[in-house]
């Protein structure tokens, strides 16, 4: 008779890396002297590069670069940063209801790279923050060449985000849906896919954004009583996109979670199925240690020989990661779920 396999559950799936924290403040330089965190994460040429988020002395927000051979163990990284977003008129005229995420006084937030359909381009989603303006969603752009050269000539930015709103965590899909570039940028209460003919980086985009924190009924668990929104760009796999976010409690703001959806290959507005429960808590020392203890905030995801790596900060302090088998990580996720369809918007 042979042994009976007990299969484990989807909360138990990944593994955060002994290595963690991968990137950590750097007191040497004053540009990350405080917090490099939420990094935006692309696999090319077989390394593994970071655009992680940092704030040092004088309270901007900037991003730096690292890159990795494995994906765990950072053998590069600049001493200088790589991207700023400039601003003239931080610090004037404050709205009272504008605020950063994540400490700065004013800077970019929360980088996502994404490359579409083998495009010789890499586009980089962020927040922007003034200083007293509410935030919005930017966009910019750099060749595949320049940013494996290290020659940061990156387009200049545009938003994609109206003013007067505030909008966090839109993210590119990788490959074009019905031949349109596809901009998701909400999933709460229902999923939000603006299409465009073309991603045009010398004007403004301008898409009209909707946001509501709480989520959809039949999707409400008492962890994900608050949704933060999307974290690293979509990943397409044999059984749809998988998309990951972060969410809250309503009585417990100050944890967040993690949580998966499939939403479907051809029209991904729809929803197939969704976890139950929270994929990643934040239970290290190095989660609840930091400028925001209780935080984890994945902004990026790679996939190398089966392995799916998630990469988030942590504490708004840290660069982690966490990792499983991409093949049951899916079947798991499909099996645990309540598989249901739920149509959004684009």
């Amino acid at each position: 008779m042979e042994p009976m396999t007990v299969k484990k559950p989807l909360s138990s799936l990944l593994i955060k890396a002994g290595e963690n924290p991968l990137i950590t403040p750097k007191t040497e330089n004053f540009w990350e002297y405080f917090q490099t965190f939420n990094p935006g994460v692309i696999l090319l040429d077989g390394r593994v590069h970071f655009i992680y988020r940092a704030i040092g002395v004088d309270g901007v927000s900037r991003f730096g670069y690292a890159s990795s051979r494995d994906g765990f163990h950072i053998d590069e990284r600049l001493p200088y940063p790589v991207y700023e977003h400039r601003i003239v008129t931080h610090l004037t005229d404050n709205n009272p209801y504008a605020s950063p995420s994540g400490g700065e006084l004013y800077g970019a937030e929360d980088p996502r790279l994404v490359r579409i359909d083998g495009e010789p381009s890499l586009y980089m989603t962020y927040t922007v923050y003034d200083g007293r303006s509410l935030i919005r969603m930017a966009l910019t752009s750099i060749s595949i060449n320049d940013f494996l050269d290290k020659k940061w000539n990156w387009k200049p930015s545009v938003f994609i985000s109206p003013e007067g709103e505030t909008h966090k965590n839109w993210v590119i899909f990788p490959e074009k849906i019905n031949g349109k570039y596809a901009i998701l940028y909400g999933i709460s209460p229902e999923v939000r896919i603006s299409l465009l003919d073309d991603i045009n980086i010398s004007k403004p985009i301008n898409i009209i954004g909707r946001y509501n924190g709480i989520p959809i009924g039949k999707w409400k668990n008492g962890w994900e009583g608050y949704i933060r929104g999307v974290g690293p760009p979509p990943i397409k796999t044999e059984y749809g996109w998988l998309v990951f976010y972060h969410a809250h409690s309503r009585d417990d703001f100050a944890r967040y979670k993690v949580g998966v959806m499939l939403l479907d290959v051809k029209d991904p507005s729809r929803i197939l199925c969704k976890a139950k429960e929270p994929i990643l808590e934040p239970t290290a020392q190095y989660e609840n240690s930091g400028f925001k203890p209780g935080i984890i905030y994945v902004t990026g995801a790679i996939v190398k020989d089966g392995l799916l790596t998630l990469y988030y900060g942590s504490a708004d302090s840290y660069v982690c990661a966490a990792y499983t088998d991409l093949k049951e990580f899916l079947e798991t996720l499909i099996e645990e779920s309540t598989v249901e369809s739920s149509t959004g918007s684009h």
